[in-house]
């Protein structure tokens, strides 16, 4: 295991984190590398050629301005949602790259912008279904460089060659680890071994990296931008872009919810959740800055079962601050350990396993930290987890017209209700269940691996297909 809290929660903007912070931060990396080896002055042209789902959706998952951002150096996590706006209007209106001038350094000038991209939507490159081949051109038409990118679900970019490398340094951060663990047995082993709780056991392996300040501050900041994307979203009226002409709920349910729930009564709570969720991804839907939650497309789930935890929990309301922010670091810890298993053993790539990925791994992630936070046992928490996957098996990827919009906003707010629903229901039981994590993760990736490409973050199936665009 050498995934950390930080690789599975990561801010970025929306609205897909395999659709546009992955080719973001491929394009970044790529313009950093012309940098690097000398080449970038020397740059005349460009060529961007998109591969199977990025090709396929990437106009409604905000693919191909990622990549003209990233070509000029601007990173997902830093990024600003109006910087956003103001560098494309300007592309668009130039057809000028201004390639690096993020990177510190004068910008190149190069003509180029979406039209100029290459789509090839039913040609799938062998590592995976989201592949992007990058080329920088010199003054008389040669190929200075080219390089080959996956964008493999929540922002994890892998440049093809580099898979020795990669594994060679993974393989040298597990050996530092105290506790490495790939499979939910092992992690029980380790807490029946030394008694720490799951969350414990995450953490101490995140303090093989930094210091515990550091992982406490880093996730406290983690929430924060959570806290901050539902409350942007309670504030934006209108329609959603993209020409679905969905309207924004979120303004009006808080409204509606105010006026009946003044008290936040125990009775309300799965409307709040529901409220939550929603809010989050119609912010993460108009490209604002959210946290990878694994992926954007799920980026609602655990912020609303979050907000159950921190409103609902019983003594929730009488906790200190200190007590509120350490309950907090618990509930990411435990998720994201769960989030370890699902990069390790399957996928959270709605384009490689569909929705099941997505939705699924991010319910699962966090039933486990509500059940963390609840008082659970280790072996209630995996359990908690297990029952969240085991029922989003076989979720489809189907966004109608390829925007991350319809069903996936309000498949958030039913997938916060079963993580709730799943650790309630662990926490009644003992922790012993006939279904093991490992067994529903294993077959969470077989369903993947056998699901038509049509159900698979193409828009080419299911409700994309059926449902008429308006």
């Amino acid at each position: 295991m050498a995934i950390s809290v930080f690789d599975l929660f990561k801010v970025g903007i929306g609205p897909s984190s395999s659709h546009t912070v992955g080719p973001m931060r491929a394009a970044h990396l790529f313009a950093a590398h012309l940098e690097r080896a000398g080449q970038l002055d020397a740059v005349r042209g460009l060529r961007v050629d998109l591969y199977g789902s990025l090709a396929a959706t990437g106009k409604g998952h905000g693919t191909f301005t990622a990549v003209l951002l990233g070509l000029e150096g601007y990173d997902p996590e830093t990024v600003l949602p109006d910087e956003v706006d103001s560098a494309i209007a300007r592309i668009e209106e130039s057809g000028i790259v201004r390639l690096g001038e993020q990177l510190g350094r004068e910008p190149v000038l190069v003509e180029f912008g979406v039209p100029d991209m290459v789509l090839h939507p039913l040609t799938v490159l062998p590592r995976h279904a989201n592949g992007m081949r990058l080329g920088a051109v010199g003054e008389g038409g040669e190929l200075l460089d080219e390089q080959t990118y996956f964008s493999v679900g929540g922002g994890f970019i892998i440049r093809e060659g580099a898979e020795e490398d990669v594994q060679d340094r993974l393989e040298t951060i597990v050996s530092e680890l105290p506790y490495p663990f790939t499979t939910a047995a092992e992690l029980l082993a380790h807490t029946r071994s030394t008694g720490l709780t799951i969350a414990e056991i995450m953490l101490e392996n995140e303090r093989a990296r930094r210091d515990e300040p550091e992982v406490r501050a880093g996730l406290a900041h983690i929430w924060n931008v959570m806290e901050a994307c539902k409350n942007s979203a309670l504030e934006r009226t209108g329609l959603l872009p993209g020409g679905l002409n969905v309207r924004r709920r979120a303004p009006e349910w808080h409204r509606r919810l105010s006026e009946q729930d003044p008290n936040r009564d125990a009775q309300y709570w799965q409307e709040w959740t529901n409220l939550v969720a929603l809010a989050v991804n119609e912010e993460n839907a108009s490209g604002g800055r959210v946290v990878t939650a694994p992926t954007n497309g799920a980026a609602g789930i655990i912020p609303a079962v979050l907000f159950y935890a921190t409103h609902y929990a019983p003594g929730a309301g009488d906790w200190s601050d200190e007590e509120r922010a350490r309950r907090i670091v618990d509930f990411l810890l435990a998720a994201a350990a769960v989030g370890v298993l699902y990069k390790e053993q399957a996928s959270i790539s709605g384009a490689e396993v569909g929705c099941q990925g997505e939705v699924g791994s991010a319910s699962s992630m966090a039933a486990a930290g509500l059940a963390q936070v609840l008082g659970g046992t280790p072996e209630q928490v995996e359990n908690a987890a297990e029952i969240a996957m085991e029922h989003n098996l076989g979720l489809t990827c189907d966004p109608i017209g390829g925007l991350v919009q319809i069903p996936c906003i309000e498949r958030n707010a039913i997938g916060a209700s079963k993580a709730v629903n799943a650790a309630k229901m662990a926490l009644m039981g003992d922790g012993r269940h006939h279904v093991s994590l490992d067994e529903v993760i294993i077959t969470m990736r077989e369903t993947g691996r056998d699901m038509s490409d049509k159900y698979k973050e193409t828009s080419m199936g299911g409700l994309a297909v059926n449902v008429v665009e308006c």
